[in-house]
């Protein structure tokens, strides 16, 4: 009974973390970071934070799905569903059991590019949950139970996919656009590549991953920075020094293609994929504000105006810059009836090129930036493990631990002229069209 009221305050704890926090944000000028060295060389953000007695980590490791070998896709998935699946002494019951004493949340994400970690944990349990995190991040078992059941269920998805024709036509649309680069694979597997993947291969990869040359962390919380120090050499210090990551090759989307995947739907689901840019370029924040005017703001676009409100084509159509480690893009997507396919596919068009010809608006632009000032904090600092995740990401990124003041100004410098020059500059391609949806949708496209 006693643990059960442990549990239960844990959680009413780790519930007001969230909803205290967005006042937190507010208050404050701009989030007060430390950026911070172990003795054992670990770099890490530290936001202190003591509201509520609660430490939110976040962290990454460079490599992600694209580690898979040819043949073993899925192992890097398969590996994240493990890791609190049993760890040094403790097997897969007994790691759950000590989780759940201590009332820690561990969990590990495979993305293409990275491996994402978290954990969340009372104040007051944080020396044990730093203990179990350790023993997830050095010493994961990798027992051959765990590994079946995590398997069969990952088996199980992909059938469930193979009679999804959303999942499929997406899945042959990254096979058109991406080739036989590693971003055309299913990050998940498929039902050839899991069965082959064993122990050892999830040992190899763990170990060759892992590593401090390419791992990232932010910690948010009731924790100050000479305490913080000492837990994370303690689970991270006696990683190897160097990852041994496969070298990956940048690829361009394949462009001026119309991929049609034919299912008898009453729905169409349509895709534009478009030349994108990178991060570091100069003009990047003009091709933000570029995007966001013409679909990435989802009630006030270009698109939405055009597409949703004028004519009803679709509940919605929106567009988003997307960038990878080895490619770029820019998409823009919606759905709407099979028979109005051709027509909502023109209007897209004709809207693209109306922007083209005749740039935004000053009363757009204003609008726009107004809004991706504001909407930063409540988008990625509205609780501790939010702004977790972006300080994580900003690392990545290689952003500097000044840049959520120093993008304002990036944002309030961009210009008409260069918000044109942007659209002309990623929207003139002929882009690769996606069509799932009866064959009769794809008449033209």
């Amino acid at each position: 009974m006693t643990q059960r009221i442990s549990n239960t305050l844990t959680v009413m704890l780790l519930a007001l973390a969230f909803l205290t926090f967005p006042a937190i944000v507010a208050a404050r000028a701009a989030v007060d970071i430390q950026e911070i060295t172990t003795d054992k060389g670990i770099k890490v953000w530290l936001v202190e934070d003591y509201t509520v007695p609660i430490i939110s980590v976040r962290f990454a490791f460079k490599g992600g799905s694209v580690q898979d070998p040819a043949g073993k896709e899925g192992l890097t998935t398969l590996m994240t569903g493990l890791f609190d699946e049993g760890a040094g002494d403790l097997d897969a019951d007994a790691f759950q059991e000590r989780l759940d004493d201590v009332g820690a949340e561990i969990g590990f994400t495979a993305g293409q590019d990275v491996v994402l970690g978290q954990m969340r944990t009372l104040a007051d349990e944080r020396a044990n949950a730093f203990e179990l995190l350790s023993l997830a991040v050095n010493n994961p078992r990798f027992d051959e139970e765990p590994v079946n059941r995590i398997r069969s269920q990952m088996l199980t998805g992909i059938q469930r996919e193979m009679r999804d024709p959303e999942a499929l036509g997406q899945q042959a649309y990254a096979k058109a656009l991406y080739g036989d680069h590693p971003y055309a694979r299913r990050a998940g597997g498929t039902l050839e590549s899991l069965p082959a993947i064993t122990q050892e291969d999830l040992k190899t990869l763990h170990k060759r991953t892992f590593a401090r040359s390419n791992f990232y962390i932010a910690v948010v919380g009731a924790i100050d920075a000479e305490t913080l120090k000492g837990e994370l050499d303690r689970v991270f210090g006696e990683l190897p020094e160097q990852a041994e990551l496969t070298e990956i090759p940048f690829v361009e989307p394949k462009l001026d293609q119309v991929v049609l995947y034919p299912y008898d739907l009453p729905q169409s689901t349509l895709q534009m994929t478009y030349p994108g840019i990178d991060r570091d370029d100069p003009e990047f924040f003009p091709a933000f504000l570029m995007n966001h005017i013409l679909g990435g703001g989802v009630f006030s676009s270009r698109l939405f105006n055009e597409v949703r409100e004028k004519r009803g084509l679709t509940y919605g159509v929106g567009s988003g810059l997307i960038n990878g480690d080895y490619s770029n893009s820019l998409f823009i997507g919606t759905s709407t009836r099979a028979d109005r396919a051709q027509e909502t596919l023109q209007v897209i068009r004709d809207t693209i090129q109306t922007f083209l010809d005749e740039g935004a608006t000053e009363e757009e632009l204003e609008a726009t930036k107004t809004y991706l000032v504001g909407a930063y904090p409540i988008n990625n600092l509205d609780s501790s493990s939010s702004v977790a995740s972006t300080l994580v990401q900003l690392q990545i990124d290689d952003r500097g631990v000044d840049y959520i003041d120093r993008r304002v100004g990036y944002i309030e410098a961009v210009t008409l002229e260069q918000v044109k020059a942007a659209a002309e500059r990623l929207l003139k391609a002929k882009p690769a069209v996606l069509i799932i949806g009866p064959e009769t949708a794809g008449n033209g496209g």
